[in-house]
């Protein structure tokens, strides 16, 4: 039981790197949606997401060693990024149209629910990855754990097509 002898450095609070950090940016994302609105909070975290993004895809391609990815190397990376920040993606489906992701674990844990505009990070890291790479993406977040759903579920369209316009999503293209 803790009482003021207690040394400071000793007691039990929840509280370390990962989480003060997935609570700035709960808040910050909270404050700008509270603000400004979704849709503008969306925008400025979009941003941000793109700068991330196009520092993710050097650091891939400098590793890998390769001036471009492929499209099996961008669904890989996709993947292996979103597991080094603790989310669980898997590939539900990759051919020349799309690649389908599904993820169990949002990196941002709790700290995303009712949190909609974190979600602009996934999209704008996936969207700069696939299309710096490939040219052209569209990236939809057909489910998000954010908006209450028990897992995600995005479409990362590596085509423009009938599908692709139909989807609600952002597209990006390719330098």
């Amino acid at each position: 039981m803790a009482n003021d002898t207690t040394p400071v450095p000793a007691l039990s609070v929840p509280l370390d790197r990962d989480v003060f950090l997935r609570n700035l940016i709960r808040e910050l994302s909270g404050t700008l949606q509270d603000v400004v609105g979704l849709e503008e909070a969306s925008g400025f975290i979009s941003v941000v997401g793109q700068r991330i993004g196009d520092q993710i895809n050097q650091d891939y391609k400098a590793a890998l060693q390769l001036p471009e990815l492929s499209r099996s190397q961008v669904a890989e990376v996709l993947v292996d990024l979103k597991r080094r920040i603790k989310g669980s993606f898997s590939i539900v489906e990759e051919n020349d149209e799309r690649i389908v992701l599904r993820n169990g674990d949002c990196p941002f844990a709790e700290k995303v629910l009712g949190r909609p505009a974190m979600c602009m990070m996934t999209s704008n890291v996936f969207g700069v990855i696939a299309a710096e790479n490939l040219g052209y993406a569209k990236v939809a977040l057909e489910k998000t754990i954010a908006e209450g759903h028990g897992e995600c579920r995005v479409v990362v369209y590596l085509k423009p097509s009938v599908e692709a316009a139909a989807a609600d999503g952002r597209e990006y293209f390719g330098s």
